[in-house]
């Protein structure tokens, strides 16, 4: 490759996963070596590792699901025609196959991707064992600079590729997840200058980058007073594809094989039951028989179980994919009305309060963690925080619990943990003196306890609707008080 690579224009954002690919690819010394690539499907892994292949002059091959026979004449066809050979190569098996493979880069590193590697190593699981051979140094390592990257979007698979007795654990040299892209970037991606829209388009879509080109052809909402309309022309309608996408997600992750389970477990969770008792209360189940569905759910990536900032034995799960939670808590019990084209107009307007409350309410909460663990001036806080939650603050004297939104929590000289500040996110309401109270009250009673530091708490009030005249005028005189709207989490 040359001595600069450029990124091409037309890949968004993904500055440092194209840096990491590029210097994986130009590696000088010699030998084969060997890289694994993943993250969820529709995040753009195919169209950054195309366009490294056609930068470097490489080989890059696109598995399907097929019998081992038909992959492997699948993988001749397309490695002779890129060698330019008159007829198709043959192999008798992998082993063959990647033998021939390794002996390309015998001038230079040379970029070799084999993208859906899940579907090849299921119909041939030898195949990992295969390229570790390869990749010894008494094998064909030594005679190649070939940089394999194997690719897939089967994140529990490609997780144990590299973990515990695995064939190929300790020979990468690169291990590259694509993630979705954050808030502020997906706000970017989808040219949508006003927060309160972009926000909403996020809790709905997310930052999947698929969504916006392939899957609404670059339609965006103009801005707030087109939202709802391009929500009924866009994700609503049945004729677009984004209608059944949340469906497909699931049916296309090859270790569920109980759809109707999962689907009423993500159910369960959009409908606000996020510990494992609540879902097993919602779905007639005991606590025990869930611990399957959620630990694939998890090794998916479309579910994440979250600590409680006070209590390390005590959790939630939340939906990680936004489009999952919209389509449980929003479209799923309104499906037959909105399959029928032309009806979501007349049934988006009884959505709207479920949206809100079940979908932008815990979404908003969620941006706001993020904002104050990646995008906060840590003197903001006093502090740098090293870990950002929410939780549940019992209050014995009022025999009650208060939710607690965001928990941020840092570390003294003394390296000891202690709790930065605390903060409550409203989204529909203007906040108030009363939401500043009601914070000063859990913080003396944090103040209380024995297990947590809490001396130097700061208050965060976070809303999407405003603050009262009097807050603004306490928040402007007490920098313990920090007010964050809408602008202030995008700028």
């Amino acid at each position: 490759m040359g001595r600069v690579v450029q990124k091409p224009s037309e890949i968004f954002d993904r500055d440092d996963e194209w840096n990491e690919l590029v210097r994986f690819a130009r590696l000088p010394q010699g030998g084969a070596t060997l890289g694994v690539v993943s993250g969820r499907r529709r995040q753009g892994k195919t169209f950054l590792l195309d366009a490294l292949v056609q930068a470097g002059g490489g080989f890059m091959f696109t598995a399907t699901e097929s019998s081992e026979a038909d992959a492997l004449r699948q993988y001749g066809q397309a490695l002779g025609d890129h060698l330019g050979e008159a007829t198709p190569l043959r192999f008798v098996d992998w082993d063959e196959a990647i033998i021939r493979t390794m002996s390309m880069a015998r001038r230079g590193p040379m970029p070799v991707v084999i993208d859906e590697f899940p579907f090849l190593a299921r119909a041939s699981p030898a195949l990992p064992s295969i390229i570790q051979r390869a990749l010894d140094p008494a094998g064909q390592r030594s005679n190649t600079q070939v940089r394999l990257l194997l690719c897939g979007s089967a994140l529990s698979f490609m997780g144990g590729l590299l973990s515990g007795t695995a064939p190929l654990r300790g020979r990468a040299g690169l291990e590259l997840v694509v993630r979705t892209l954050d808030y502020r970037a997906a706000a970017q991606f989808w040219d949508i200058d006003d927060p309160r829209t972009a926000l909403l388009v996020n809790a709905i879509l997310g930052g999947t980058p698929a969504y916006r080109h392939e899957f609404t052809q670059d339609d965006s909402p103009a801005g707030p007073d087109d939202f709802d309309d391009w929500v009924v022309r866009a994700v609503l309608n049945p004729a677009r594809p984004l209608f059944r996408e949340a469906r497909y997600l699931l049916a296309e992750e090859p270790d569920i094989r109980d759809p109707a389970l999962y689907h009423s477990v993500l159910a369960a969770i959009a409908d606000g039951r996020t510990r494992r008792g609540e879902i097993a209360n919602f779905l007639g189940r005991q606590p025990s028989d869930l611990a399957h569905a959620l630990g694939v759910l998890e090794d998916a990536g479309l579910v994440v179980r979250e600590e409680d900032a006070f209590k390390s034995n005590r959790g939630v799960y939340r939906t990680a994919e936004p489009l999952l939670t919209f389509y449980h808590a929003v479209m799923r019990p309104a499906w037959g009305d909105l399959e029928r084209t032309g009806r979501a107009r007349q049934v988006w307007p009884r959505l709207q309060r479920t949206f809100l409350t079940k979908v932008v309410g815990p979404h908003f909460e969620t941006i706001c963690r993020s904002w104050a663990r990646w995008e906060a001036d840590p003197a903001l806080f006093g502090g740098y925080p090293t870990r950002v939650a929410a939780g549940i603050v019992n209050d014995p004297a009022a025999r009650t619990q208060h939710e607690v939104d965001v928990a941020v929590f840092g570390r003294d000289d003394q390296d000891r943990e202690e709790l930065l500040a605390i903060g409550e996110a409203k989204w529909n309401e203007t906040v108030g003196t009363g939401h500043l109270q009601r914070l000063a009250h859990i913080r003396t009673l944090l103040n209380g306890r024995n297990d947590i530091r809490a001396d130097r708490c700061r208050l965060l009030l976070f809303s999407g609707g405003g603050f009262t005249d009097d807050l603004l005028a306490m928040a402007a005189a007490d920098p313990g008080i920090q007010l964050i709207d809408l602008a202030r989490l995008y700028t």
